[in-house]
């Protein structure tokens, strides 16, 4: 059995612990509320910008861009946005493992291309996922640190002219978005969405469809829904093609920004909960060492005392 004192360094050294974890709890959760500041206060943009979208298709006609083309599949892109540190419970681990089982499947959909392409090219943003594929002798092409709360718009572009840029060049006929989707402060839900080809936006008739099937023009159909739905006839000055010709890449880098910030609010609500969970993990076993050492000492007690009487006893025989 521990001595009293080995259970005591034992209890100091759980509580320094517990101050670590819950400094970093309340780290990540002032960080958090940033990120839902930044992604409150980006809302009006996006929203207005997939209403112009959804406005502008249905009344340009035989329009054509290089992010609406729709090519034979035979390289892929996928990104995969991870954290640059770990201490934030599943988080890393779910999103690497989904990824990874879906690169898996889409090579062997994709099989081996007869252009002479690459077949599947990898970037990663997030040390973690750069450093899983890289041990792994996955072709990660291009790799970024992660984004974060306080991250310079200017890094966010440069994320967003990396991703469009190897569809826009041929590199790929199709690019993919592995990310963390944030719902609550304790619920976070990996998934993958189609990132391009962008897709038209639906019909009314298509509405529905449209809404069950992930991301397209992707926020845009259903923002724009309301417009389309209004039988009104719009003027565009200038042209409705050289509009959209200008917005279509800035709604791509707005729906870029969109996930990478839904990807951060996830990775520090993991945290959040992962410190608490370990603070409370690290008070509970407090309490079960001072139980402990109670316990110890005051066995320790009793048989001195025992040794007492035995010893008084011992003097009168």
């Amino acid at each position: 059995m521990a001595s009293v004192r080995d259970i005591k360094r034992k209890i100091r050294v759980v509580k320094n612990i517990s101050q670590i974890t819950q400094a970093m709890k309340m780290v990540a959760a002032a960080k958090l509320r940033r990120v839902q500041e930044r992604v409150q206060r980006g809302k009006p943009y996006s929203q207005t910008m997939a209403e112009l979208v959804g406005t502008l298709a249905p009344n340009v006609k035989e329009f054509s861009h290089p992010l609406l083309a729709v090519r034979p599949v035979g390289a892929v892109g996928i990104v995969v946005i991870a954290a640059d540190k770990g201490l934030c419970g599943s988080y890393n681990s779910n999103i690497l493992r989904l990824a990874h089982g879906f690169i898996d499947r889409k090579t062997r959909e994709i099989g081996t291309p007869t252009d002479g392409r690459q077949p599947l090219r990898i970037l990663t943003i997030g040390r973690k996922a750069t450093d899983y594929f890289n041990r792994r002798d996955y072709p990660v092409t291009e790799s970024f640190l992660s984004i974060g709360a306080d991250t310079p718009y200017e890094q966010v572009r440069a994320a967003s002219n990396a991703i469009t840029g190897m569809f826009l060049t041929g590199q790929v006929d199709e690019v993919y978005i592995c990310y963390t989707e944030f719902i609550t402060t304790i619920s976070q839900r990996p998934q993958s969405i189609k990132f391009l080809p962008i897709e038209p936006p639906a019909t009314d008739d298509e509405a529905p469809a449209a809404a069950a099937g992930g991301a397209s023009l992707n926020g845009a159909s259903a923002a724009g829904s309301g417009a389309r739905g209004a039988s009104q006839e719009f003027i565009f000055e200038p042209e409705a093609p050289q509009l959209l010709g200008v917005l279509l890449p800035r709604f791509v880098e707005t729906r870029v920004y969109q996930i990478l910030m839904e990807a951060v609010a996830s990775e520090f609500g993991a945290r959040m909960t992962a410190m608490t969970n370990a603070t409370k993990n690290a008070g509970d076993q407090i309490e079960e060492l001072t139980l402990l050492a109670n316990r110890t000492r005051q066995a320790g007690i009793t048989k001195e005392l025992l040794e007492i009487v035995g010893g008084a006893e011992a003097l009168k025989g």
